[in-house]
């Protein structure tokens, strides 16, 4: 996770990663000599209910997220980018029910140009704008896919705060969900805070679906690092609202899981 330290008169306020402080050229160079494959949004595995209907095994399932990024590029673009190839797949894995279906399977690859932001020899975050696909694998009448060219910013506002947005160009090539937008939105914003020590984390994530009324698809998200030195979490996801998999877009879930979590190492993606 990440923390920024109190600006000094004489000299530019830095970052500090897991103890260890860095300015900007440092982050530059972590950018330039970190490892090519990482994480991209966080990993997580989480298991629970449905929030308000009576609990069954068909509304109880596992939900779990793969997320990762590979930088193409050994050098830094033009003005100061980088290349990347991103791939998340979310599943969700309906564990009661005889067989273990997975139910919905979502695949979402994309490639963009990542830009770090620096204000003053001060890190301030990342801007990304990128091409990405989004399906669910399946044919006929299940077939579920559209893709996005996406402008993505997270921005660190003090040692406590992230804000983040996201807004996207449509491209909906699927048959069978022309209307997705209406359910899984057209712009994205939220924020992420964390504690001092950088044990506890939180965050509101708003995907504002298409219309002009205030209809929104909320999640909330609790952390707690089990260990202070690693990046795994004791996790807590509450989603609300429409879009949550691709298969079932247009129904509304209200559903509350707990499990672990595997987070980037300066703050999440979304």
């Amino acid at each position: 996770m990440l923390a920024l330290t109190a600006p000094q008169a004489t000299r530019a306020q830095i970052i500090s990663v897991d103890g260890e402080k860095l300015d900007a050229d440092s982050i530059r160079k972590d950018f330039d000599d970190r490892p090519y494959f990482g994480l991209y949004k966080d990993n997580y595995f989480i298991f629970g209910p449905a929030i308000g209907p009576k609990m069954t095994k068909e509304n109880t399932n596992i939900k779990f997220q793969i997320s990762i990024a590979q930088k193409l590029t050994r050098s830094t673009l033009p003005w100061g980018t980088y290349l990347y190839l991103f791939y998340s797949q979310k599943c969700f894995w309906n564990v009661l029910q005889n067989s273990m279906p997975m139910t919905d399977l979502n695949f979402n690859p994309g490639i963009g140009i990542t830009k770090p932001l620096f204000v003053k020899n001060k890190y301030i975050g990342k801007a990304t704008l990128m091409l990405e696909h989004e399906s669910n694998g399946r044919d006929g009448l299940e077939s579920r896919s559209w893709n996005k060219v996406s402008l993505a910013a997270n921005i660190i506002i003090d040692n406590n705060l992230m804000v983040h947005g996201k807004i996207w160009a449509p491209i909906i090539d699927g048959m069978n969900n022309k209307d997705i937008l209406k359910y899984c939105g057209i712009y994205q914003v939220g924020m992420q805070v964390m504690s001092n020590n950088q044990r506890f984390t939180g965050a509101v994530i708003l995907t504002k679906r298409q219309g002009w009324n205030f209809n929104y698809n909320t999640v909330v998200e609790l952390g707690w690092r089990v260990f202070k030195r690693d990046n795994q979490y004791l996790f807590l996801q509450y989603y609300n609202g429409y879009g949550e998999g691709l298969l079932a877009y247009k129904e509304f879930h209200s559903q509350l899981r707990l499990g672990i979590c595997i987070k980037p190492k300066l703050f999440s993606e979304y």
